[in-house]
């Protein structure tokens, strides 16, 4: 039963009628873990914790650095040299005394994932590497755990739910890890600070929505955004019945963030002899203008991806970069070995 404490302090959410005192009471009992509390976990555990999720876990071994304070608005400058994980649970009780944090200050490994995992209803994956998210995914395979997936990359962010009663995984996705060194963190580029907000509040969203069983879950569909331009875009994607999980697999490298990454026309034009254009616009399109390469039009490209076999670095292109995304996502399911890049913005970005 909620307390009349608690029946004043989520007043909002009872007035709804499609959460009332059941639906609370539904988030007084759920247990939630996130993994990390960087980026995306800040606000993901903020809100998560203001929404009256009953049981929060953090898992996390690093400590608060200076540089974090520019997107990791659930930290001060008093927390610098203190663990997340404790800082976090600190400034989320000033939020909320009444529910109960766990904290693991640790890595997440495949020794502690799987008896983590079991004591929790949903996973938020915060984590900004290829290593932890595939080990993520693979223990909430095992486990039986909805996987709320996050990513972000300078000025764009995905979000994902995966294993959403038995829907799609991060491997229908991407069903092998990438090259090490591939592409470049956050730490190395750079990161809007606002981004992970944006990315990590969404998350909590997916959260929230499955734990009161309303909505349309992120299941088996990846939504991009970009910041830039303040365009989201929703990919639908399918399950992957030749990529079962079973047994957690160890990934030999680490190399952070999303798995295919979009480049201004500008970073391109610096090295243009390290890609291969391709052009997924219509052909009265490129007729008009072009900046050459190969050309395949979009609804195409599952009739004539073969043609891209011996291509690499393809810099995918179209007007604004939206049909450019849909493209590199259609050819990561039928040549995941290829790596791909979407020119950002398209040809209208071009001066």
């Amino acid at each position: 039963m909620l307390t009349e404490k608690e029946k004043k302090r989520y007043l909002r959410h009872i007035l709804l009628e499609e959460i009332g005192e059941a639906g609370q009471l539904k988030l007084k009992n759920a247990k939630v873990l996130v993994i990390g509390a960087g980026g995306l976990g800040c606000p993901a555990l903020q809100y998560l914790a203001a929404a009256g999720v009953g049981k929060i876990g953090i898992v996390d071994d690093d400590l608060v650095d200076l540089s974090n304070l520019q997107r990791q608005i659930l930290f001060s400058e008093k927390d610098v040299g203190e663990l997340k994980t404790l800082a976090a649970k600190k400034r989320l009780h000033q939020m909320n005394s009444s529910i109960e944090i766990m904290t693991y200050n640790e890595r997440l490994t495949e020794k502690n994932v799987l008896p983590l995992f079991s004591r929790y209803d949903i996973i938020v994956d915060g984590s900004d590497n290829f290593i932890t998210k595939y080990l993520a995914n693979d223990a909430a395979v095992l486990t039986g755990k909805p996987l709320v997936f996050g990513s972000i990359f300078k000025f764009d962010g995905q979000v994902s739910v995966f294993n959403y009663q038995n829907g799609p995984t991060y491997r229908c996705l991407f069903p092998q890890p990438g090259s090490p060194g591939e592409m470049p963190s956050c730490s190395e580029t750079g990161v809007l600070g606002i981004l992970p907000g944006i990315i990590g509040n969404l998350q909590a969203n997916e959260v929230l929505k499955m734990i009161l069983g309303i909505g349309n879950v992120l299941s088996g569909k990846l939504l991009v955004f970009d910041a830039l331009e303040m365009q989201t875009l929703i990919l639908p994607f399918s399950k992957n019945w030749e990529k079962v999980v079973t047994e957690l697999e160890e990934i030999n490298f680490s190399c952070e963030t999303m798995p295919f990454v979009s480049i201004s026309y500008e970073e391109y034009s610096k090295y243009p002899d390290s890609f291969t254009l391709l052009d997924v616009r219509s052909s009265e399109e490129r007729d008009i203008s072009n900046i050459e390469g190969l050309h395949i039009p979009l609804p195409e490209l599952e009739n004539r991806y073969s043609e891209l076999a011996s291509e690499d670095n393809l810099l995918v292109y179209c007007a604004s970069g939206i049909r450019s995304l849909k493209a590199i996502f259609k050819l990561d399911s039928l040549l995941p070995e290829k790596k791909m890049y979407n020119l950002k913005g398209g040809l209208q970005k071009i001066k």
